[in-house]
């Protein structure tokens, strides 16, 4: 019983061998086991479970051999005492073989034959994590408009604001310094298997504030050797339906990554979906393999008690998007493969609608919760308080406290595709592109309400604007960065009108973030190692209607990865 003790990791308990090792005496074992028991190294099933084995194996030593077995050499049965025949040797040592295979395999699935292993619950842990140094140098034109570029998000997250410019300039975003910047960003994480198909994910990121499309700190922002926060960036369940054969059907449920086949021509690639997502993928047809995504996603969700300074309370105004793709991998050829997708994304409750006529500039409107949360620039707006008191009180005929929601509803119908040739190995070739038209688009709204954007602080009645945008890019090299000196290259040109898509979840780094751009990108990566790479980064942004904006980005990025 001491070599199985002893293979189970048991030794510094008291058990350790010698020249000649002596069997503990029953009482003695028993004590033992309890001893461990107590002390945690065994649970009670397993406790139990040696003091059998070792019954079994005493018994079996113990056992006479005589030289013919009647019935007279039966031992005579007492409660609580094993009475066990005459087993040859050879049958001693198998039922010693099976006990000590049985006790061993319990002991290997729970983990408790070696102490110094990790616990069982620990391989179901997978943590992940990286982190990346960004240098970023911006450069602005001369002749850009200084005056030219609104910044509605600013204007949005604080007090009303003073739409007549008494005081002076609303918030406006940087037209003409150049900048540069170094910034980091960190990000951890883990997926834990729940066992019967679920799972867990979490993630903790930092980021300077609570943009849903970055995870930037700026170094040195608030002052040299301040802390920076970390932010809660990823949170979900997931359910792998079993049974299905070469089918596959996920479900996510919480704040996940962008559960639909894009690029970052709609979708910024740090952007996470709130709410639920299902994805489909059915048994290759042919050469098709076909797949669903459909989703719904909180946009906002209204505050309990809006308005906080009113007795009566507002009606719920939660804004949500639906999303909905059909897409298919297909095999053109042997080297040759094609993905397309064809997606619609629908929101509701997103566009500005104008308040109740409001006679008090000290109360809020009842459609200031239209107001985007987050914004970039780019897209059209429309003042969201119809202020009665303008012409009836001279204290305050001057002024127009407001707040600003986007001028036209958005339904999106987006295109995507990607193109694998595989022909000129080692080199290998994709080719991404995406088309997006906004179907909401309504001109005669914009117009109707005298309408804003960020490229006239003003309202005027002749806004730019438009709903559509495309991107084409071309990729060479390594599809991904596995060993030392793998590469990729990457030249693309993007075209995003200003009411395309919802400014504030496209792409951040393209024109500084936002719609009404287009331009040239250009880039490149090479791995370092297997965990470590550096990419290089230029875009080139240009407005597309409107007073003069343009704005060259550099990045160069040093990642490390776990």
């Amino acid at each position: 019983m001491l070599a199985l003790l002893s293979a189970l990791g048991l030794q510094s308990h008291g058990l350790s061998a010698s020249a000649e090792p002596a069997e503990p005496e029953p009482g003695a074992m028993a004590q033992l086991v309890q001893m461990l028991v107590e002390q945690k190294t065994l649970t009670p099933a397993q406790g139990e479970l040696l003091l059998r084995a070792a019954a079994a194996e005493k018994a079996a030593q113990a056992a006479p051999a005589p030289a013919a077995a009647t019935a007279e050499s039966v031992p005579e049965k007492v409660p609580g005492r094993m009475s066990v025949r005459y087993l040859p040797a050879t049958a001693k040592a198998q039922l010693r073989e099976e006990i000590k295979q049985e006790v061993m395999a319990q002991a290997r699935e729970e983990n408790w034959a070696a102490p110094r292993a990790f616990p069982e619950w620990t391989s179901r842990f997978r943590p992940f994590g990286d982190a990346r140094l960004r240098f970023e140098t911006i450069g602005f034109p001369d002749d850009n408009d200084p005056t030219g570029q609104v910044d509605f998000n600013s204007i949005n997250q604080g007090s009303p604001f003073e739409a007549n410019l008494v005081n002076g300039y609303p918030a406006l975003h940087n037209t003409h310094a150049d900048r540069n910047r170094l910034r980091l960003r960190a990000r951890l994480g883990a997926e834990v298997d729940l066992e019967e198909n679920f799972s867990l994910g979490a993630r903790i990121a930092t980021g300077s504030d609570n943009s849903p499309v970055s995870t930037n700190q700026t170094l040195g922002a608030d002052g040299f050797g301040s802390k920076y926060a970390l932010w809660l960036d990823r949170v979900f369940f997931k359910y792998e339906v079993p049974g299905l054969g070469g089918k596959a059907l996920t479900l996510l449920a919480g704040r996940f990554d962008n559960p639909f086949f894009s690029t970052d021509l709609i979708w910024d690639d740090d952007l996470g979906f709130d709410g639920l997502a299902a994805t489909y993928r059915h048994d290759r047809i042919g050469r098709v393999r076909p797949f669903l995504t459909a989703g719904a996603f909180p946009v906002y969700n209204t505050s309990l008690n809006l308005s906080t300074r009113q007795p009566g309370k507002f009606k719920s105004d939660d804004r949500w998007l639906y999303g909905v793709q059909l897409g298919a991998d297909i095999e053109l050829a042997e080297k040759l493969n094609l993905k397309l997708g064809v997606a619609w994304y629908d929101y509701t409750n997103i566009a500005g609608k104008l308040s109740r006529p409001l006679t008090d500039s000290t109360l809020p409107g009842d459609t200031d919760s239209r107001r985007p949360a987050f914004a970039q620039k780019g897209n059209t707006y429309m003042k969201l308080r119809d202020n009665q008191y303008l012409p009836t009180d001279p204290a305050f005929n001057r002024y127009d406290y407001q707040y600003y929601g986007l001028a036209t509803p958005f339904s999106e119908l987006a295109l995507t595709a990607k193109l694998d040739i595989k022909h000129f190995a080692p080199f290998h070739l994709s080719v991404d592109a995406e088309f997006v038209k906004n179907l909401a688009y309504d001109e005669g709204r914009i117009n109707r309400h005298g309408a804003q954007n960020n490229i006239k602080p003003l309202p005027s009645n002749d806004v730019d604007s438009g709903d559509l945008g495309w991107l084409v890019r071309l990729n060479l090299g390594d599809p991904v960065l596995e060993k030392r000196w793998d590469w990729q290259v990457n030249v693309g040109y993007r075209y995003l009108e200003a009411d395309a898509v919802v400014d504030g979840f496209a792409d951040s780094d393209f024109g500084l973030g936002g719609t009404n751009l287009e331009g040239y990108f250009l880039g490149g990566s090479l791995a370092l190692s297997k965990r470590v790479w550096t990419r290089l980064r230029w875009m080139s942004a240009d407005n597309i209607g409107g007073s003069p904006y343009s704005v060259d980005v550099f990045q160069f990025d040093l990642n490390a990865r776990f």
